[in-house]
């Protein structure tokens, strides 16, 4: 059947922490297991390619090629504890991405920091800059004025022509312990995680390949030694290594790291809904039609000014519970959507300010509204 399922599992971003201070201990946690509850959904996959090489690398080849543009990234910054303000030491992972000296790592990583370091592959360290970060996508660029000598840039491959079953390799500071390389397969494509800022990063890849707390921000290659993703979380209870780990694609890593390393910045369009699909197999008991339901309209942006309407009421069709009531949208910009990430890739299109015309069902009638589309805030509104 080609319904999502949804499934919540317990998630962990996987940077590791160690408590300053005089604290004389190492914790190798970023979240508590219980607080950080993610939902993954499983997205069927309507367009897939051929994976890109048939001149497979082992793992061993893979890893004398890449591992010099792998780095150990420790960030400093401020804790408060019940005897004070203390310093906290977080580690993570990167990989450098031109000769510039540019790093790409994850933003919970750099995260309020106040000192970056950087530990290459021969052992230097050298001070780094937080360039830009993007909590939506759990992405930050980090610089560091260091030799060339020591500046080997990854390539950066095409995740989009990954396949489930292809060969992946991650290579990170796991518990400290740099240059650990472990490998895998593809699990699945076209997850979607939620970012520190509780938005949703879409085309996630789920791996079995192990990933630890310190893999954070460290690379995910394929069998050409291309990085086709950016190692961020980890789903289980425990905060140890499960087999079921996910990375923020390549696709996504490019235009994003681009962006901040030219703006510092990057700003994302919001229209302000919560939504659901209505699979055309149940829309007539739930009396709608199939699209992508609104459940719930966010006071004060476009979608509320544009007068859209959230979901009143629930209801249980075939074991599974839907909202019921609200606007369905069915197209935009002319264009059908079926899928809540079709609404979202369709709003990530634009940039802020750009009018869209959104297509609605409604008690038995279609409409069509223009909406101004606002800057995404910084954290999900309730």
């Amino acid at each position: 059947m080609n319904r999502s399922r949804i499934s919540v599992v317990a998630m962990v971003l996987v940077g590791t922490l160690a408590l300053g201070a005089g604290a004389g201990a190492v914790a190798y946690s970023v979240a508590q297991p219980s607080s950080t509850k993610t939902v993954v959904r499983q997205v069927p996959v309507e367009n897939s390619h051929p994976t890109a090489d048939s001149n497979d690398l082992t793992v061993g080849q893979i890893y004398k090629n890449t591992y010099r543009g792998v780095v150990e990234i420790t960030v400093t910054s401020p804790q408060l504890t019940p005897t004070g303000n203390q310093e906290a030491t977080a580690q993570g992972s990167g990989f450098v991405i031109d000769s510039d000296g540019h790093i790409v790592t994850n933003e919970h990583v750099v995260d309020k920091a106040q000192s970056v370091s950087i530990r290459f592959w021969n052992g230097s360290t050298y001070k780094a800059s937080v360039v830009g970060a993007d909590p939506s996508t759990d992405l930050a660029v980090i610089k560091v004025d260091a030799p060339s000598s020591v500046l080997h840039p990854l390539s950066l491959g095409d995740s989009n022509r990954l396949q489930v079953g292809d060969g992946v390799v991650a290579i990170g500071s796991p518990f400290g312990l740099e240059e650990t390389v472990t490998s895998g397969i593809v699990s699945a494509l076209h997850r979607q995680m939620q970012a520190p800022n509780k938005f949703t990063i879409n085309d996630s890849i789920q791996t079995d390949a192990a990933i630890n707390h310190g893999n954070s921000g460290g690379p995910l290659l394929n069998s050409s030694g291309e990085v086709v993703g950016v190692n961020s979380q980890i789903a289980g209870d425990t905060g140890a290594n499960v087999g079921i780990g996910f990375a923020i694609p390549s696709s996504t890593v490019k235009s994003i790291a681009d962006t901040l390393i030219s703006s510092g910045q990057v700003e994302h369009a919001y229209l302000g809904v919560s939504v659901q699909e209505v699979p055309a197999s149940v829309a007539d008991q739930l009396n709608a039609v199939g699209g992508v339901e609104i459940t719930k309209v966010v006071s004060g942006t476009p979608a509320e000014k544009a007068n859209l309407i959230g979901a009143t009421g629930q209801k249980t069709v075939e074991g599974q519970q839907y909202a019921t009531g609200g606007d369905v949208i069915t197209a935009i910009d002319g264009h059908k959507v079926t899928t809540s990430e079709g609404v979202q890739q369709a709003i990530d299109a634009h940039q802020p300010g750009d009018s869209v015309s959104i297509t609605y069902w409604r008690a038995g009638d279609t409409k069509t509204v223009s909406v101004t589309l606002a800057t995404r805030p910084a954290q999900v509104q309730q």
